[in-house]
């Protein structure tokens, strides 16, 4: 029996005929956390570009900042940016209950510990700026206010704001670079966006220090002092120190230690509920029931393609499941979206492992090489993890090319032969075939890849008649450097191959195994012993509906195979020409 697995590309291939509704279901709690992160950072960034104002001018820096509070207390858009903000936390910790591994990359952890101080630095700030209206009333404060308190009045505070503001920021750029690394766009724009990334905090700490000099220098004029710089007072601003100091410290290391409690309660009740065994290609390991098959990997140290770190974007994770399948959980909405994008939808064998928790035993075979980067997803590469599929193999074979070089340069030698594969590879692809392999002086070609038999045989033959045509034409150009024409010969075979990629780590090639390839082969050693040009089997000339009497037909014997088989041969291969119909091969 033969298992098909489908050729797999295009990680990314844009999902434009997808529905609304396929679209919706696709949105997940990652997808949401996504959202909420562009909502804070496109405030960040708003913030930061208005502070680095202040290195042109305080009064374009304090100008700018009206329309700053205006757009980002405007009702709707004020609540969208506080609820994104709620929820962007509490979905960060809620993956720090749902995650069952912590063996982290340095950028993931890097992430997760500054994204969990960005409250605690935060705090003081968001007391002065926003608790207090909320208590008291306080309207907006002109920059003058936090500057000047900052810069003179509580100095501390002008290192504890610099730091706010590098923790903020790289923490949003981690992120942006987990979600952009995967985009088609990114390796050109990845030094224009590293470049915003790098100069935003500099412009933004020396405009909020050029613009606290200015407030220094004009607040010794008591009258400006008096109308730009209102301090809270003292009672108001300890009740505020108080709620965002120490009140807010504890209760968010609480709900910190929540997490981990809960954590620790689920693993107990998943130490009752018992284990199951996921099976990898030579290995098996037991994990707790509720772990995801990519978790079961990471926490097994089993290697495992995981682009996206297991959140459900790239899909490198997937793997083929070979067992019973009916016990296990059906693709969620997110899982079922990212399988329909990379054509792996219609295979109910195929599941992401980030997100298939099995409950009973379960065997997987991993379906891309674990060490697939972001490269792969980045510049939509095609996996073919072994595919039955019927191919016309065609391979052709410089004759003579020893005895050519004799006498000559080696310079000489590897430019002929690169014009010969490159005449013979500008055939094969008029014809609709594609070389697939370059062995010396011969050239492996395959048909039918994408379209069918009758098809895949026609391109074959027309192949065959541009070839000679091609070297006969690269003959005359080099006439007088070459004593002898270029002499070739062509084997073409069909039938069913598995089609794959075959290698080690990065070098890896598409290619086809199978009987047909290896007669194909055979067949161009023959056409040397015939004296002829090419060597076709008869079945290939059927298919094509080439007529039964248009071509020279012989029996001979392959090695390998137990019986004779039936073939034609021609000297002359232009004349496929008259005997194909040009727009059948197309």
């Amino acid at each position: 029996m033969t298992i098909q697995a489908p050729a797999l590309g295009n990680v990314q291939a844009a999902g434009i005929g997808a529905s609304a509704l396929t679209w919706l279901r696709g949105i997940g709690v990652r997808q949401v956390r996504l959202a909420c992160g562009l909502i804070m950072f496109a405030y960040i960034f708003s913030h930061f570009f208005n502070h680095a104002l202040g290195n042109i001018s305080y009064d374009l820096m304090q100008n700018w900042l009206w329309y700053h509070v205006w757009w980002w207390r405007i009702p709707v858009v004020n609540i969208t940016l506080y609820s994104a903000a709620m929820i962007h936390f509490s979905l960060g910790l809620w993956a720090l209950y749902a995650r069952r591994h912590f063996r982290y990359t340095a950028a993931e952890i890097t992430q997760l510990l500054l994204g969990l101080s960005i409250p605690l630095w935060l705090a003081s700030h968001f007391g002065a700026t926003r608790v207090a209206g909320w208590l008291y009333d306080w309207p907006p404060l002109p920059y003058a206010n936090p500057l000047f308190s900052y810069w003179v009045a509580r100095q501390h505070m002008v290192a504890v704001q610099m730091i706010l503001m590098t923790v903020a920021w790289t923490h949003a750029c981690i992120g942006l670079y987990f979600w952009l690394r995967m985009k088609p766009f990114f390796r050109w724009a990845a030094p224009i966006l590293l470049s915003i990334a790098v100069l935003v905090p500099p412009l933004a700490m020396l405009g909020v220090h050029q613009g606290a000099q200015e407030v220094i220098r004009r607040a010794k004029d008591p009258a400006w002092r008096a109308q730009n710089i209102k301090p809270i007072p003292r009672d108001k601003r300890e009740a505020i120190d108080d709620i965002t100091l120490f009140y807010f410290p504890i209760g968010y290391a609480a709900a910190i230690l929540l997490v981990f409690a809960a954590r620790g309660a689920r693993a107990l009740n998943e130490r009752r509920r018992g284990t199951i065994t996921v099976s990898y290609p030579g290995r098996q390991v037991r994990i707790p029931k509720g772990l995801s098959v990519l978790e079961a990997s990471l926490r097994n140290k089993v290697p495992h393609a995981s682009v996206c770190g297991g959140r459900a974007r790239c899909s490198t994770c997937r793997v083929k499941v070979v067992s019973d399948r009916s016990a296990l959980p059906k693709p969620s909405g997110r899982e079922a979206f990212v399988l329909a994008r990379v054509g792996a939808g219609k295979d109910p064998s195929i599941r992401l492992a980030c997100q298939l928790r099995p409950q009973t035993d379960v065997a997987v075979i991993p379906v891309l090489p674990p060490n697939v980067g972001a490269d792969f997803v980045r510049n939509r590469q095609r996996i073919h993890v072994g595919e039955e599929h019927f191919v016309v193999s065609m391979f052709v074979d410089m004759r003579g090319s020893t005895s050519l070089s004799e006498g000559r340069l080696p310079f000489d030698i590897v430019f002929l032969i690169n014009r010969f594969v490159e005449t013979v590879s500008r055939a094969i692809t008029d014809a609709g075939g594609e070389p697939n392999q370059f062995v010396g002086d011969g050239v492996l070609a395959l048909f039918g890849l994408n379209t069918d038999p009758a098809t895949a045989c026609r391109q074959a033959l027309r192949a065959a008649s541009l070839i000679e045509a091609n070297v006969a034409q690269l003959n005359h150009q080099f006439a007088t450097e070459v004593s002898e024409p270029v002499q070739y010969g062509i084997g073409i075979d069909a039938g069913e191959v598995i089609i794959g990629d075959i290698g080690f780590r990065g070098r890896t090639v598409f290619t086809a195994l199978g009987d047909s390839v290896n007669v194909a082969a055979r067949l161009q050693d023959l056409s040397k012993r015939l004296g002829c040009r090419a060597v076709i089997s008869e079945d290939v000339c059927k298919l094509a509906g080439i007529p039964a009497d248009a071509l020279t037909r012989a029996e001979v014997e392959i090695r390998g195979h137990e019986k004779q088989m039936g073939v034609r041969t021609l000297d002359d291969p232009t004349v496929l020409a008259g005997l194909l119909d040009p727009q059948a091969a197309e």
